[in-house]
């Protein structure tokens, strides 16, 4: 790890550069001048900005504790117009002769707040919704009312299912149902013979492409849903027989989420379209090609084919999209479908943030008295008493012979000695306070280990490890199983950073902890601009009487769908922001967190009835004269009070 700055050299660009946050804000965030990072709604576009610390302020002073998950309606605009205005370009330059329609995959981000600002937004492009269940569709037929946009009916289908499709298409909506499995084909022609409603059929294609990833078992030849080519020509057979083949209009796709490597996107767009093609040559009327998702965003910004990056920029995909298109088609000369994608990560990703404050740190060091008798710093060598064990004796040699020669030999024998120690505590053979005076000696050989290792050309990996294990603890309002569930499932990294105090050098490395009892609610994983992953964050120390916000940034894909309710903690606060032109907000949306009884009721508790019976436990205690009646009501009305109360952590 290279040398930081001193304190009076340290800037915010120091900072910008350290968290990499201008290569992963995508124009959207950056860092003030007074060192508070602000946001930029329209990106690079425009230098109107707000800063985040401005924003608590105001959320403060409404009565919004932390934790908080902020949105910027702006963010959730611009990411849509970007995505339509790349396609409508590079279709332009490359004389493309279909059009572009983006549909948002609700499974993404299921919340009525995003799907109703998508479909807000997303009409002045004739944005659609992809759904996968009877919930989500009705999700969607609640906020859609573009007649232009398509609604993409994924996933498995019952007679229900299709029957509340043939209504929608009924009713105007351009509806497909995406045949996902082969026998979804006969009762999707069974329901609509019934009812008499020509259907909008389209086929999920098992393509041999695959990308690399977490999700890369979404795409494949062994992937979950979708038919072979053998069952999609079966498929063209038999909507013939039904003299039905006129209704087959759509191919699809889903190669997987988070694609990173642009020639994983492209190999599989030319399989597709090759298919395309030869249902156009048996004589389906087609007209929509649907990639499905995988437009992935770049985490870390590092712009790499790393899993938490993308080695291609929005425009390189969308020209590439097209590009490969047409050089399938026109060798057929097919005319040009109309390219749909299912973008969701790369839609909501930037729109939402997660907003806490730390409550306390655990650090590994600690003040001792050094040998003149007087308090010393934390890396000072604590009193050695002529008594001693032998082994903490040892110790002491061990410091002090130890140069950056026998790095190596003297963190083995350190290990070896304290291991010592703590086997002879346990035969009570060393005092409790014997064993103290021995591990304070430890961490300073340790500490001091770790800062002559980065003068070595090259760290043996059990050094390289020593920065992890003096790392602090810093404990945050908030539970990474709620807010953050992919950070601890599949080991997903987002951008994480103080939000103020950007001018100053941060001191400490510092892993996270959530307020969850389990060692799994921690977040050990970061961006490091250098080396792609780093185990600890660079933080400030905490200052007495002052809050200490972070934020964890691009977490408005999939966290808030999946988020669990991990020690009964619940749904953080919500605030929808939009920011005007002259860099004044508004607060646009304000939805309070779970209450403590909220959860509860979620797992089949009843509040009133905890209520009645600790009001009765409370009665007893009062004839029992445990309480007096007055001491009863106040106890009572705590207990009220706090299940109407925030799950998290109250100042």
């Amino acid at each position: 790890m290279a040398k930081k700055p001193t304190l009076q050299r340290w800037s915010v660009e120091d900072s910008a550069e350290l968290y990499g946050i201008r290569n992963w804000g995508a124009g959207y965030f950056d860092i003030s001048p007074e060192g508070d990072v602000v946001i930029r709604p329209s990106g690079r576009k425009n230098p109107v900005s707000v800063s985040i610390p401005s924003i608590i302020t105001g959320m403060r002073e409404r009565g919004l504790d932390m934790p908080v998950l902020l949105r910027i309606e702006n963010i959730l605009d611009s990411q849509i117009s970007s995505l339509h205005e790349s396609f409508r370009k590079a279709i332009k330059t490359l004389g493309y002769r279909g059009e572009y329609r983006g549909v948002f995959p609700i499974k993404v981000n299921q919340q009525q707040q995003v799907v109703e600002a998508i479909a807000r937004f997303g009409s002045h492009y004739h944005h659609g919704m992809e759904v996968g269940s009877k919930a989500e569709l009705f999700a969607a037929l609640s906020q859609l009312r573009d007649e232009e946009a398509c609604l993409i009916c994924n996933g498995y289908k019952d007679e229900e299912f299709i029957d509340l499709g043939l209504y929608a298409l009924r009713l105007g909506y351009l509806c497909f149902f995406v045949v996902e499995m082969p026998s979804e084909l006969d009762l999707i022609i069974e329901r609509a013979e019934r009812m008499g409603v020509k259907p909008l059929i389209g086929v999920r294609a098992k393509l041999a492409s695959k990308a690399s990833g977490h999700w890369s078992e979404s795409g494949g030849e062994r992937s979950t849903f979708g038919l072979s080519t053998t069952q999609i020509v079966d498929a063209v057979d038999t909507l013939r027989a039904h003299n039905m083949l006129d209704c087959f209009k759509l191919l699809h796709y889903h190669l997987g989420s988070q694609v990173s490597n642009i020639r994983d996107i492209r190999g599989a767009v030319m399989e597709a379209s090759r298919i395309y093609a030869g249902l156009v040559k048996e004589g389906a009327p087609m007209g929509y090609l649907d990639l499905g998702g995988g437009l992935a965003v770049d985490y870390d910004g590092s712009r790499t084919n790393f899993l938490s990056s993308r080695n291609y920029s929005l425009d390189e995909y969308c020209t590439d999209v097209v590009e490969a298109v047409m050089t399938i088609l026109d060798e057929s000369d097919t005319a040009h479908p109309s390219i749909i994608t299912e973008s969701g990560r790369a839609t909501v990703a930037y729109y939402s943030m997660l907003l806490f404050n730390i409550l306390d740190v655990s650090q590994i060091e600690h003040k001792s008295e050094s040998n003149t008798g007087e308090a010393g710093e934390a890396d000072e060598i604590p009193v050695i008493p002529d008594d001693a064990p032998e082994a903490t004796q040892n110790l002491l040699q061990v410091l002090n012979g130890l140069t950056l020669r026998n790095l190596q030999e003297c963190y083995n024998d350190a290990i070896y000695y304290r291991d010592e120690v703590r086997q002879q505590f346990l035969h009570g053979k060393v005092s409790l306070r014997e064993r103290t005076i021995a591990e304070r000696l430890f961490w300073v050989i340790i500490k001091r280990i770790a800062l002559a290792k980065q003068k070595l050309p090259h760290i043996p990996k059990d050094l390289a490890e020593i920065d992890l294990v003096l790392a602090d603890i810093y404990y945050g309002n908030f539970s990474v199983f709620q807010s953050l569930p992919d950070s601890w499932a599949i080991g997903q990294l987002f951008p994480v950073m103080p939000v103020h105090r950007l001018a100053e050098v941060p001191t400490r490395q510092a892993i996270l902890s959530d307020i969850t009892c389990d060692s799994d609610g921690r977040i050990d994983h970061f961006i490091d601009v250098n080396q792609g992953v780093k185990k600890t964050l660079d933080v400030h120390e905490l200052k007495d009487g002052e809050e200490y916000y972070l934020g964890v940034f691009l977490v408005g894909a999939y966290q808030e769908t999946l988020g669990d309710l991990h020690n009964l903690l619940g749904d953080t606060n919500v605030v929808s922001v939009r920011i005007n032109d002259d860099g004044e907000y508004e607060f646009m949306r304000e939805l309070r967190g779970d209450s403590v009884a909220d959860i509860l009721s979620y797992v089949e508790y009843d509040p009133r009835r905890i209520v009645e019976g600790l009001r009765k436990v409370a009665e007893r205690a009062v004839r029992t004269e445990r309480i007096k009646p007055a001491e009863r009501q106040m106890i009572m009305q705590a207990f009220e009070d706090g299940l109407r109360g925030y799950t998290y952590y109250e100042r």
